[in-house]
């Protein structure tokens, strides 16, 4: 066999063994993102341009009408608006407690059982911890003793019980606590990673030279990890904007909590095109996300 036809068969040999994954990668990823984006531009059944759902008197996008509910309707911006407060509370709070307690448990003896504690949260279903957290923040409206765990804390020293998940000025908050109690242990696994790899030596000359424990952290630990935390934040990014399963189970999206997915979701049945046409909005909304993350792991390889 000659050198060129060797050359033309080791040219093909590693699309064979790519083949049965991307041929599963076409199948359930890209087609349904394209007939996604087709949907996005029908009818509530599926069938028909959006333009038929257009009102006479009212603004109308045409065939992009879909799209005009998913930017101003007013349920979906205050989804929006949620997801925008979930991504400006939650991320960094998660981040800054899974780093924290990454921290606190590289300094007890007892770190291993300190971490399985902390991560098992993630280990629990998010619809069951949406059940767990509906118990511990439920209120008893009528004239029997409260059952949930805060209310009965609070009745017990004497206060009122609180209607933590029907009152909007901060069950939104609540919700986010129950985000940061199921994420916390992942970060914190990541994190603590990051810190185990710094180099002692560093942290002993810091230490020699007289740096307190603060400024070890802050001025060697912390940007040496820095390119870990960015992952971490990114994920938690992307994790954050598709939130779906704290919301629905908690609060159905009622009461002022919306958010995008579970707002895609409750449309699913009654209007596909609507409903394409957030889960489009979605995909939109993480993609600045994940070329930050391509730019970023590029010059990472380009610096080495």
């Amino acid at each position: 066999m000659n050198t060129p036809t060797i050359m033309k068969q080791s040219r093909w040999v590693p699309w064979l063994y790519l083949a049965p994954a991307l041929l599963v990668m076409a199948v359930f990823v890209l087609y349904p993102m394209f007939n996604t984006f087709v949907l996005s531009f029908m009818d509530k059944t599926g069938t028909q341009s959006a333009a038929v759902s257009c009102v006479a008197g009212q603004p109308c996008w045409g065939s992009f009408e879909n799209y005009r509910y998913a930017l101003t309707n007013p349920e979906m911006l205050q989804a929006l608006r949620n997801n925008a407060l979930w991504l400006l509370l939650m991320v960094p709070g998660t981040v800054i407690t899974g780093l924290l307690f990454a921290v606190l448990a590289d300094r007890v003896r007892y770190e291993a059982l300190a971490k399985a504690i902390i991560f098992m949260p993630m280990a629990i279903s998010f619809v069951g911890a949406g059940i767990i957290w509906r118990f511990v923040y439920y209120i008893e409206t009528g004239s029997g003793q409260q059952i949930g765990l805060l209310n009965a804390v609070l009745v017990a020293f004497g206060g009122q019980p609180v209607a933590w998940l029907s009152n909007p000025a901060f069950n939104n908050f609540a919700l986010m606590i129950v985000g940061v109690w199921l994420w916390a242990g992942f970060c914190m696994t990541i994190l603590s990673a990051a810190l185990k790899s710094v180099p002692a030596e560093i942290l002993e000359a810091a230490r020699v030279d007289g740096a307190r424990e603060v400024e070890v952290f802050f001025q060697i630990m912390l940007p040496i990890i820095m390119p870990t935390i960015l992952v971490v934040t990114t994920t938690m990014v992307i994790n954050v904007l598709k939130i779906f399963d704290i919301v629905f189970v908690l609060t159905g999206g009622n009461f002022g909590t919306e958010v995008i997915a579970n707002r895609m979701f409750k449309l699913i049945v009654t209007d596909t095109g609507r409903s394409m046409a957030i889960a489009v909005l979605l995909v939109l909304l993480t993609i600045p996300v994940l070329i930050f993350n391509v730019n970023r792991f590029r010059q990472q390889e380009a610096s080495r």
